[in-house]
């Protein structure tokens, strides 16, 4: 398979979603206004990724922070200069300058600020090579960085340089430093603190985190480019508030996991796509389905509950939360989310189960829209 086309067509977590979701092996080519890029997948994961639009290389990043020495950076270029196909990074674990464990400590932090900044590109033509991990020549990039032997979600980068982006936005008001998704692209944290005047009465009581999250992301709902995308939303927003959550599509009789977060197992998105839970085998996630309302309170213990907390952790939450999501007068996804790993309370959900009704509207204008274009297509 090869995807080609613009990413003022197809966004990038569009993408992303069909790699992952495909369990995809290949590169990815982003060439655009704002420079190129290159992201390698493996069985749907990003394992490695690098981009023009960020100056250095690995081995700059690790001079800065003081893992390397001066001089031996400087021997690694060199050696590249002799061998143009070598990374800085790979020339640097050849000669013994730094473990793999460092390398890809690095490399997590790199992958990131790449994805961050591709996520500003306004434009650009792509191509996904399927099972081509040949890097050499399909790019004018210099240095390719470091290959993870355990890559990263797409779901997960997409969710964390969304959520800088909102920090970003909620933080621009500030005069004394704006932090931007920009400066996260580089690396950089923001470290601006409000200093509230005493003639305000001191610092604002805190806002609930459902309410804020509420405010940040219904703006992006509104206007959403794909059923996918609204999903990812909906996992961002339930990450400010819970520990963990699950996102399962809807069916007649069951519901198969779709995404997650904070789930702590091997592969887990992997894992979490591979789960089905039969509706007839539990009355009391049937129940949930049927009526459409949102459950706070006790996971209760049957056969495929017993599976499902088994299979993301084996941890059995105190209290767990169940959202429906309704569009068209019928479940299309299900919202799992606890606090199980740190037994906190649950705190007040309100905002997210507003939320999630905004969603399902907004899943039916997307599935209204599809059908409008599938007619149009039938026409031509």
């Amino acid at each position: 398979m090869s995807l080609a086309g613009r990413l003022e067509d197809l966004s990038l977590s569009d993408i992303f979603q069909i790699l992952s979701i495909g369990k995809k092996t290949g590169t990815f080519v982003v060439k655009g206004t704002k420079g190129t890029a290159l992201i390698v997948f493996k069985n749907g994961v990003i394992v490695r990724a690098e981009t023009d639009d960020l100056e250095g290389t690995v081995g700059d990043t690790m001079l800065k922070a003081g893992m390397i020495k001066e001089s031996v950076l400087h021997m690694a270029q060199e050696v590249k200069k002799k061998l143009p196909a070598q990374s800085i990074a790979a020339i640097l674990f050849d000669l013994g300058a730094v473990s793999r464990d460092v390398l890809d400590q690095v490399t997590r932090k790199r992958i990131e600020h790449v994805i961050y900044r591709l996520l500003l590109w306004e434009d650009g033509d792509f191509q996904f090579e399927l099972d081509d991990l040949e890097i050499e020549g399909k790019t004018d990039l210099t240095d390719f960085g470091w290959e993870l032997a355990k890559g990263l979600s797409s779901e997960y980068l997409l969710m964390e340089g969304a959520r800088v982006q909102d920090e970003s936005s909620q933080a621009s008001f500030v005069p004394t430093q704006a932090f931007s998704l920009e400066d996260a692209a580089e690396g950089e944290t923001p470290e601006a603190e409000l200093g509230w005047d005493d003639d305000w009465g001191g610092a604002p009581a805190a806002e609930r985190k459902d309410i804020l999250a509420l405010k940040s992301l219904t703006q992006e709902l509104r206007f959403p480019n794909s059923a996918s995308e609204i999903t990812l939303l909906v996992l961002r927003f339930a990450s400010d508030i819970f520990q963990r959550g699950v996102l399962f599509m809807a069916g007649k009789n069951q519901i198969i996991g779709l995404g997650q977060f904070g789930i702590e197992v091997e592969r887990a998105d992997e894992k979490i796509r591979g789960i089905v839970l039969s509706l007839d085998m539990s009355p009391f996630l049937k129940k949930i389905v049927t009526e459409q309302l949102a459950y706070k309170g006790e996971l209760e213990k049957d056969d495929v509950t017993q599976y499902f907390t088994d299979e993301i952790g084996g941890v059995w939450p105190p209290e767990a939360v169940f959202l429906p999501v309704v569009a068209e007068g019928k479940v299309v996804a299900v919202l799992y989310c606890d606090n199980a790993l740190s037994r906190d309370p649950i705190e007040e959900t309100e905002g997210l189960e507003i939320f999630i009704s905004h969603a399902g509207l907004a899943l039916e204008k997307s599935l209204l829209q599809r059908r409008l274009q599938e007619m149009e297509k039938g026409r031509g």
